[in-house]
């Protein structure tokens, strides 16, 4: 496979029993991959021009620079897809940047959001509130609620000063909020569902007040889709080779989970963004993948033995993290040989996961189980952009090789609509 991506991948592991039936999917890729450029060159996907998008970035940057100049704290409210992806992305953020606190408390669980804003100093905080629909009743929810305690504290202009919102446009109870304070809104565009909504200001506007890259994130998007649609044979696309693969995986081996097996801290958060993006885009008509995130070498010690020795039901991925960026910290010879782990010698806990992870990919294809191996360049703006441009283009075209709509989520509206009827009675 041609090696212009910032990860390397290897599917050799996963293609034992069903290398046939993934070359036969594999083919019917080039008809979607045809149809998904013409998306992109007629602008019917927006998702597909965000990558080489930068005026959007440049209308956001007065906001961004007067935020992290003036504010200690920004509230991002925001559940599923609104929020999500933004807190992936900001597990980029340098450790060292001096921009303001960045929370986003994506549940409505009383307590943690009690405690959370319990301890802000509401001069100092700014709230962005992010809903696609303008009605998410767990972002209306908490939004009140600050607006309240903040208009106490600082009073009806200076809360309205302080305040954000994004949503599509239309009469949504957001921006009915937005319009009744006269605060700073910005549109969610309505052809970009929640969870594909990454690489828009809903994903980068918090990753912004956090420091983080966002022309990168879009630079490492758009270097999967120049090779996607670049008329490439599907096998050197890994998107068209993951979506085969697991497609041949689950239509003739019974496999019905994904595992995403992340040596990497820094990317469990995508781990949880990329859960929601596979359960609600192909879990539909009673077909569907479970989406599993499991963390190296945490889940070692929790999860390792149901992968080897389990049902035969799962493909896992597990992503191999980048050589060390930073001097690394050594074990002496002098300690390890004392205590008697002479093979920690000289050795770092970088050395030590990369061997882990190295460990559980060949434990797991030994014992022949469907697996994928990644391996990343680095940790960084450019890697995530193009692991999620990578995992949206591989779920659509999953779910076109398996006949579902990645797009909508039916069975979720009717739960929705309950909990609507559920709090009107109780009132």
């Amino acid at each position: 496979m041609a090696k212009t991506l910032p990860f390397s991948i290897d599917f050799s592991g996963c293609l034992a029993d069903t290398g046939a039936e993934c070359g036969a999917l594999l083919d019917q890729t080039r008809s979607a991959l045809a149809r998904l450029r013409g998306c992109q060159a007629d602008g019917t996907l927006p998702l597909l021009r965000l990558p080489a998008a930068r005026d959007d970035l440049a209308a956001l940057e007065p906001l961004v620079l007067r935020w992290r100049d003036e504010a200690s704290d920004v509230l991002v409210l925001g559940i599923g897809g609104s929020s999500l992806g933004a807190q992936a992305l900001l597990e980029l953020r340098d450790p060292e940047d001096r921009g303001p606190r960045i929370h986003t408390p994506d549940n409505v669980d009383p307590v943690s959001f009690r405690r959370l804003v319990d301890g802000l100093d509401w001069a100092g905080t700014r709230v962005l509130a992010v809903s696609k629909s303008g009605g998410t009743v767990e972002t209306v929810a908490q939004l009140l609620l600050v607006l309240d305690r903040m208009e106490a504290s600082l009073g009806r202009d200076a809360t309205a000063a302080r305040l954000v919102v994004v949503a599509e446009p239309g009469n949504s109870p957001l921006r009915r909020i937005a319009n009744d304070y006269g605060v700073e809104t910005f549109d969610h565009d309505p052809n970009v569902g929640g969870r594909f909504s990454v690489l828009s200001l809903v994903g980068l506007l918090p990753a912004m007040l956090g420091g983080v890259d966002a022309v990168a994130i879009r630079e490492g998007a758009a270097a999967v889709l120049d090779q996607a649609f670049a008329g490439s044979d599907p096998a050197e696309i890994p998107a068209a080779m993951g979506a085969a693969a697991t497609a041949a995986l689950m239509q003739h081996k019974g496999v019905s989970q994904a595992v995403q097996f992340g040596y990497v801290d820094r990317l469990a958060r995508f781990g949880e963004w990329w859960r929601q993006l596979v359960g609600e885009s192909l879990g539909k008509q009673g077909i569907g993948l479970a989406p599993v995130f499991a963390r190296g070498a945490t889940d070692q010690h929790s999860q390792l033995q149901l992968y080897l020795d389990g049902p035969r039901d799962k493909l896992v991925t597990v992503i191999e993290p980048p050589a060390e960026q930073q001097p690394a910290w050594r074990i002496t010879p002098e300690a390890a040989t004392r205590y008697g782990v002479p093979y920690l010698a000289g050795r770092s806990l970088g050395d030590l996961i990369a061997a882990e992870a190295r460990a559980t990919a060949e434990s797991l294809i030994a014992e022949g189980r469907p697996t994928i191996r990644m391996k990343l360049d680095a940790v960084d703006g450019r890697t995530i952009g193009a692991l999620m441009m990578t995992a949206m283009i591989e779920t659509i075209l999953l779910a076109d090789l398996l006949a579902v709509d990645p797009f909508d989520q039916p069975a979720v509206e009717k739960g929705k609509i309950l909990t609507r009827e559920y709090l009107a009675a109780a009132g």
